[in-house]
C-alpha cells in the first residue's frame, strides 16, 4: 500500500516504525522494491534522518549482499561525515556489523585519516569503538596514531571509552606501546574523572603484570588515595583484583599507624570516599587480618555514633551491618 511513498514513510515517526517491521519479514521482492525507491538517491538523506536512520538500519541487517553493497556504494566519500552525525554514526556502525570484511575496509580507510578527531567526536567515537569491535586487528593500522596521546585519551570522556576497547579487543602487538605509555601517567589518570575507568579496565581485564605495576604505583599512597572522588574506585578494584600477598598489603597499609601514631581508619570511616574502600576491605580481607582489620574498626563505631549529621549516622550504621556481617560475628 505504501510503495512509492516509501521515503516519505521512512522520515516519519510511525511511517519509519511500520517500515522496520514490514523489513523483518519482507519477502525478496518486497525488500528489492523498498531498496529500488531509496537507493541511491536518498539513502544519505535518510541516514542522517532522525526516523529514517533505523529504516536504513534495518536494511543492512535485512538485505542481501547485493544490495548492502549498494548500500555501501552510496557511502563511499561520506564515512567521515556521516560518523560525525548525531544519525548517521548509527548506520555507519550497523554497516561495520552487516558488512563484508572488504566492505569493512573501505570504511577504516576513509576514517583513518582523521581517527583523532573522531575518537574525540561524540559521535565518531561509538564508530571508532565498532570497527575496534568487529574489523579484524591487522587491519587497523590507525591505532598507531594513538601512540604519543594516551595520557590525552585516557582523560577523554571519549577517548577512554575507545582505549578501554583496544585493550580488550586487540592482540599484544598493538596494546603493549599503549600500555607501555599508560604506565608513566598512572598515578595522574587515577585522580582523573575518566582515566579512572582506564585503569580500572586494566586492573579488571588486564595481564597480570600490568595489574602489578599499578598496584605498585598504588601502594604507599592506599590511604590517600581512598580519599579520593575518583581514585577510591581505584582502589577498590585493586582490593578486588589484586593477588592475595598484594591485597594483604594494600589492606596493612590502611591499618597501619601514620607517623603520628593515629590510626587511618577513624579518617577512612568519617570520609564520603574512604568508608566505601573501607567497606570493600572488609569483605575481601582474609583470615587473621581480616579479625586484625575488625578490631580496629569496632572501637570507632562509638565514636562515630557521637556525630550528629544524619551522614554520619548512616556511615555508622553501615559500618555496624558490614562488621555484624562477617563470619564468626
Amino acid at each position: 500500500d505504501i510503495f512509492g511513498y516509501i521515503v516519505e514513510f521512512s522520515g516519519d515517526q510511525h511511517g519509519s516504525r511500520f517500515i522496520q517491521q514490514r523489513l523483518e519479514s519482507a519477502t525478496s521482492e518486497e525488500m528489492e522494491i523498498v531498496f529500488d525507491e531509496i537507493v541511491p538517491q536518498y539513502a544519505v538523506q535518510l541516514m542522517q534522518d532522525v526516523f529514517g536512520n533505523y529504516v536504513v538500519q534495518k536494511m543492512f541487517e535485512y538485505g542481501t549482499a547485493a544490495q548492502k553493497a549498494r548500500l555501501v556504494s552510496t557511502m563511499e566519500g561520506q564515512i567521515l561525515g556521516l560518523s560525525l552525525q548525531m544519525y548517521g554514526c548509527r548506520v555507519v556502525q550497523k554497516a561495520i556489523e552487516y558488512v563484508s570484511p572488504e566492505q569493512q575496509v573501505m570504511f577504516v580507510q576513509e576514517l583513518s585519516p582523521s581517527v583523532l578527531r573522531c575518537v574525540k567526536d561524540a559521535n565518531g567515537n561509538h564508530v571508532i569503538q565498532k570497527i575496534i569491535e568487529h574489523v579484524v586487528p591487522d587491519r587497523l593500522g590507525f591505532v598507531s596514531a594513538f601512540r604519543g596521546s594516551v595520557y590525552e585519551l585516557s582523560t577523554h570522556p571519549y577517548g577512554c571509552r575507545v582505549l578501554q576497547r583496544c585493550f580488550e579487543y586487540l592482540p599484544e602487538d598493538q596494546t603493549r606501546p599503549l600500555l607501555d605509555e599508560l604506565h608513566k601517567y598512572v598515578s595522574n589518570l587515577m585522580i582523573d574523572q575518566f582515566g579512572n575507568y582506564v585503569i580500572q579496565f586494566v586492573l579488571e581485564n588486564g595481564k597480570p603484570q600490568d595489574r602489578a605495576m599499578i598496584i605498585a604505583k598504588l601502594t604507599g599512597q592506599m590511604n590517600n588515595m581512598a580519599k579520593h572522588k575518583f581514585a577510591s574506585n581505584v582502589c577498590e578494584k585493586a582490593l578486588v583484583t589484586a593477588d592475595p600477598d598484594s591485597r594483604r598489603m594494600l589492606i596493612d597499609e590502611i591499618m597501619t599507624p601514620k607517623q603520628d601514631g593515629l590510626s587511618p581508619i577513624m579518617g577512612l570511616m568519617k570520609d564520603s570516599f574512604g568508608n566505601y574502600v573501607l567497606q570493600r576491605a572488609l569483605t575481601v580481607a582474609e583470615g587473621e587480618q581480616k579479625e586484625q582489620l575488625i578490631s580496629k574498626v569496632r572501637p570507632h563505631l562509638v565514636n562515630m555514633r557521637r556525630y550528629s549529621s544524619a551522614y554520619s549516622k548512616h556511615l555508622s550504621a553501615s559500618k555496624s551491618t558490614v562488621i555484624h556481617r562477617c563470619p564468626g560475628r
